[in-house]
């Protein structure tokens, strides 16, 4: 079956596209592997009318939605392959399936690479976090820290400062110019320059930071910004322009590839479920308007 459109990325920016795309009455097929990159996270702030709703929940509630009108298509895989066709594009599933469309939605998010240090990983998306706009107000007035792992993390320290009082966790990171130290001070930042060796508390709460000199520091959520991957590298191999590891796009999403259009954190340095879903809402559309017109 040719679709009209294939949408590769079935979380909020996909959804979203598929919904519009749907509601104009054409073909539109998702394709999703069911690892959303905010799995991890017990709950998803700052949603309109779904502030405190937890990323599953409301993912399951979409999916429905989406899946309730007739010419939608919902797939489980992974896009290993896409190329052109005389008509389109044709994308070829880890299942060994090629489904064919006229356009084609990128929407297949990101996934972050965490720090090696113990304890981070099973703590992620509960006290330890990345967006202070997304998981802050929950920790407000409590002990802060914020782990130095890029260049950005110096903002992030300075901002994070906006939710309560800030250690920054240096981690064998050099110290700061004099400038960026007059900055933190003036913010009331404090500086711990010695390497973090690991994270401990009940659960996945966090109650001290444990440094490579034995001591602990007790700290209730500490704020991570890691590097982040693409999940798939289809929009590089089909062409797309990509700056600084972000998919270049129009204003109606559409990539500099025609008839390719890309939606959510791949297409933002910024990222949030609300930016996602209205990624996609305007991928959606502009994917009908440019079958039509």
């Amino acid at each position: 079956m040719q679709h009209d459109a294939l949408i590769i990325g079935g979380s909020f920016a996909g959804l979203s596209a598929a919904m519009y795309i749907a509601r104009a009455r054409r073909h539109v097929c998702v394709v999703d592997s069911g690892e959303p990159r905010n799995r991890y996270a017990a709950h998803s702030h700052g949603f309109f009318a779904q502030d405190g709703s937890t990323p599953a929940a409301m993912l399951d509630t979409a999916r429905r939605q989406v899946a309730a009108y007739p010419t939608v298509s919902l797939r489980r895989g992974r896009a290993l392959e896409a190329t052109r066709t005389t008509d389109g594009f044709a994308v070829t599933l880890d299942d060994g399936v090629t489904l064919k469309a006229a356009r084609l939605v990128l929407a297949f998010g990101l996934r972050d690479e965490l720090p090696a240090i113990p304890g981070l990983a099973e703590r992620w998306g509960h006290s330890v976090i990345h967006c202070p706009y997304c998981h802050g107000y929950e920790f407000s007035g409590r002990r802060l820290g914020v782990l130095n792992v890029a260049p950005h993390s110096i903002h992030h320290a300075l901002l994070v400062t906006e939710w309560g009082p800030v250690t920054f966790f240096l981690n064998g990171g050099p110290m700061p110019d004099d400038e960026t130290l007059a900055a933190l001070k003036q913010r009331k930042v404090t500086i711990e320059t010695t390497a973090v060796h690991a994270l401990h508390g009940a659960g996945q709460t966090l109650q001290a930071v444990e440094l490579g000199d034995g001591r602990r520091l007790s700290i209730d959520a500490l704020y991570v910004g890691p590097k982040t991957h693409a999940n798939s590298d289809i929009a590089e191999r089909l062409g797309c322009e990509i700056d600084d590891g972000v998919i270049r796009t129009d204003a109606q999403m559409a990539t500099t590839v025609p008839g390719v259009f890309a939606a959510g954190d791949i297409t933002r340095k910024a990222h949030s479920v609300t930016w996602a879903s209205a990624d996609g809402v305007t991928a959606g559309c502009a994917v009908h308007r440019s079958l039509v017109f």
